[in-house]
């Protein structure tokens, strides 16, 4: 389904969201420096539709989710959002564990096994952003029932996986960390999990490239491992189609 039979067969997807300039709010919610629960255009996630409480989207996000999950069970396939909003704090920790060598990656502490700065940014941004990159910041995106890669190669996974490749576009949603190749040459690694609302998140990817710097990424452990003209290229390593 294209762009405009998206939109004329759900026509609630044509809130008013536009983002002309430079704007303090748009900079912190892109920037994840926010508490979603005190924000309006953030609810929290039934239980119903994730596999934890406590979860934040944005409203329309949901909206287009519950329908997504209706349509899906129809079909006999599940879908579960187990990964929502994650504020800048949130990828901190995360992105800190591993940086520091509490959290292993591939079975290594990489402050031992890489102790250059740059070659270690580089193995951890291979699944997980620099805090103030993550597309998981906007309220736009979300994980579905697994981080595991090889979950969706058969059975129950691939008919979830074949799905959603068939039928996400409808609602709104796209697989932005398609496999890399001709069509998307840098960026993190596949992940057949992460589905991202494009509606908005295509108008938050242009406002991170217009408006954010060097100076946006800082506050935390490796934040001056790599330039922001690298760090650029993986908010905006992402698959054409989903631009």
């Amino acid at each position: 389904m294209n762009a405009g039979s998206l939109f004329s067969f759900f026509p609630f997807l044509l809130f008013p969201f536009s983002i002309s300039a430079q704007n303090a709010d748009t900079t912190k919610f892109v920037l994840g420096k926010v508490e979603y629960a005190q924000y309006s255009e953030f609810v929290k996630i039934p239980e119903a539709y994730a596999n934890k409480a406590g979860m934040y989207l944005r409203k329309e996000v949901l909206d287009a989710f519950i329908l997504m999950q209706k349509c899906a069970k129809s079909e006999g396939v599940s879908l579960t959002i187990i990964s929502a909003c994650r504020n800048f704090n949130h990828q901190k920790s995360i992105w800190e564990s591993k940086w520091n060598g509490a959290r292993k990656v591939g079975g290594k502490d990489l402050s031992q096994a890489i102790p250059n700065a740059a070659d270690r940014a580089k193995e951890i941004l291979k699944y997980s952003s620099m805090p103030g990159t993550s597309r998981h910041h906007w309220g736009t995106d979300i994980d579905i029932n697994s981080l595991n890669p090889t979950y969706f190669e058969s059975g129950k996974g691939k008919k979830e996986y074949d799905w959603l490749r068939d039928n996400a576009a409808e609602f709104g949603f796209c697989q932005v960390y398609s496999e890399k190749g001709n069509e998307r040459k840098y960026g993190y690694e596949e992940e057949k999990w992460h589905w991202s609302y494009i509606p908005i998140a295509s108008k938050l990817t242009r406002y991170f490239k217009k408006n954010m710097g060097q100076k946006d990424i800082s506050g935390f452990d490796g934040s001056d491992a790599l330039p922001f003209s690298e760090v650029l290229k993986y908010v905006e390593g992402i698959a054409p189609y989903c631009r």
